[in-house]
């Protein structure tokens, strides 16, 4: 799984692309987010309109993706 990303202020804010099952996504939209004791958290829609929920364990620096 590969997730494409940008760093404003902080490592790993800002996604803007995902690889789910083989395929890409292109993110569309943010539309939620939350950071946690080592952790960052997305809900996204890509483009042609999937949601994905997008996590960062910062310690293992490692993403998960789950479908919504």
């Amino acid at each position: 799984m590969m997730i494409e990303y940008v760093s404003d202020t902080e490592y790993a804010d800002c996604p803007l692309s995902l690889v789910w099952q083989g395929r890409r996504y292109e993110i569309a939209e943010i539309f939620a987010r939350w950071h946690g004791p080592g952790e960052k958290g997305f809900r996204v829609k890509t483009e042609n309109g999937f949601a994905f929920e997008l996590t960062y364990q910062e310690f293992s620096d490692d993403w998960h993706v789950q479908p919504i």
